[in-house]
């Protein structure tokens, strides 16, 4: 009898022990929900990325110039070689004001709340410090108050991130990290003391949390996604980026740490390796133009998968060609998205009709008259206009939308294109910027020039990770891509 029991009490302390070990494994998927704020007006300084200055600025985001590289072509026009940087200390300026999207986190205990950008092209985490009183920005945002919190241990070493337009510098401290439902314990984060730059004044967000490798981690600081792992707070070494690109929708979007959502993708991931660990490099095998190969990959081409950086950037010479085939220099049109959400179809049956273009938008009713206005064969064009005849509830904006959206249709659907892809081509690839009468569109292509040995490179931004849903495998160091559902 005695025996009989010792067994049962062995099976039930088995049983137990199953369930104790399978509940943190179920547990330790990490989410968090992403919000979404719109690209503002003030967001524009730094979101217009085109010509040599922009081209600088995202450059030495990523750490193709060094500061003595981008002084001498600052002075000289002419000089436009790029020396790589040093990895580590280097993460220039990139499109972190159009960076629509960001999640929260909290550091101390008790908790302190901030709101940051969560970035695959950096690896360090810093927020504003509370000893921040020289710099404005740092009085716009939420700031860390390490007297506050009692698992806060002091470093004191200092650390600098330059940008293309300041510098954040400040200095290391160590504390508990709360992310999505875990908290990561002694994670070394930097305490932003200066944020010269009027880019981190007017932003958003508070600070910035890196997902990139240690590699390029400033001050060799242990990124928070390796303690994460070491901690054993995830599953699999994996995370997962999915943007909803829906902006009438309140969730923007979502991370999941050591697991891939099934319902947010369609189909299955097609991986690459990576390339080259600091950023998530890797190869990118062609580019195709209305399904025409370009053949400026022949040579190989590398690309970079970053959350940070709301464009997509790539060589001059096929973002040309990309904006010239969809009829877009730089801006697309004033209130181009609500014309072609709302009229997109209406306009490509008017069209398929063969109704005259010069008279699609009087018909469908956003223009008053009829053809008298003149459909504009330039986007910048329409833009640049002056004011013309409407009345009623459409204003001026909303008829040169649609003569800008009839002249894009009907060019693509001389080129043989879907209906389903003209409509779908809008809402992945052009960014809205502004609101009200102040709202534009601009193109989500913008050109920048890496020279060899790092580049060609592109760096896909949200345009296109909003599209693919993305898989980011640390054990395996490679890149998953499928259609976003």
């Amino acid at each position: 009898m005695g025996t009989g029991r010792v067994a049962r009490l062995l099976l039930l302390a088995a049983v137990l022990l199953q369930a104790l070990l399978a509940a943190p494994a179920a547990e330790r998927v990490v989410r968090i929900a992403l919000k979404k704020r719109p690209v503002d007006e003030s967001g524009r300084v730094a979101g217009h990325l085109t010509g040599e200055g922009g081209q600088r600025l995202l450059a030495r985001r990523h750490g193709f110039l060094s500061n003595d590289a981008a002084a001498a072509g600052s002075a000289s026009k002419k000089k436009k070689a790029a020396a790589a940087a040093a990895e580590g200390d280097i993460v220039a300026l990139k499109n972190y004001l159009n960076a629509q999207y960001y999640g929260e986190i909290a550091i101390g205990t008790p908790p302190q709340m901030f709101t940051v950008i969560f970035d695959t092209g950096s690896s360090n985490l810093w927020v504003p410090s509370s000893k921040c009183h020289l710099s404005i920005a740092c009085y716009f945002h939420s700031r860390y108050k390490a007297g506050q919190s009692s698992t806060y241990k002091k470093n004191g070493k200092s650390a600098s991130i330059h940008y293309g337009t300041g510098a954040i510098s400040g200095y290391f401290s160590q504390d508990s990290v709360k992310v999505g439902g875990v908290v990561v314990k002694n994670q070394d984060f930097i305490e932003a003391t200066r944020e010269p730059s009027i880019t981190f004044m007017v932003a958003k967000f508070d600070g910035i949390l890196g997902l990139g490798f240690k590699e390029i981690s400033v001050g060799n600081a242990v990124p928070i996604w390796y303690n994460m792992m070491k901690q054993g707070l995830v599953v699999d070494p994996v995370f997962s980026f999915w943007f909803n690109r829906h902006a009438d929708e309140g969730q923007g979007g979502e991370i999941v740490f050591g697991g891939i959502d099934p319902n947010h993708y369609k189909g299955n991931h097609t991986y690459v390796p990576v390339t080259r660990k600091g950023y998530w490099q890797f190869d990118m095998g062609d580019v195709l133009i209305g399904g025409k190969s370009t053949g400026f990959c022949a040579a190989g081409c590398a690309a970079i998968a970053d959350s940070g950086t709301s464009l997509l950037t790539g060589p001059t010479a096929i973002i040309t060609q990309i904006n010239e085939k969809i009829g877009a220099a730089g801006v697309v049109s004033q209130e181009c998205k609500t014309v072609v959400s709302q009229y997109g179809q209406q306009i490509l049956d008017q069209l398929l009709a063969e109704t005259k273009p010069a008279k699609v938008c009087s018909s469908v009713g956003l223009c008053t008259f009829d053809g008298t206005h003149g459909v504009s064969a330039g986007i910048q064009s329409v833009v640049d206009s002056g004011v013309g005849k409407s009345s009623g509830p459409f204003s001026s904006a909303m008829c040169n939308a649609c003569e800008t959206a009839v002249v894009w249709m009907h060019t693509q659907l001389a080129q043989n294109q879907t209906q389903d892809a003209i409509l779908q081509y809008i809402n992945q690839y052009i960014l809205k910027v502004g609101e009200g009468t102040a709202t534009q569109c601009i193109s989500g292509f913008t050109a920048m020039d890496i020279p060899p040995p790092r580049g060609p490179l592109w760096i896909l931004g949200d345009v296109f990770m909003g599209a693919y849903h993305t898989v980011f495998d640390y054990g395996k160091l490679k890149v998953g891509f499928a259609e976003a559902a």
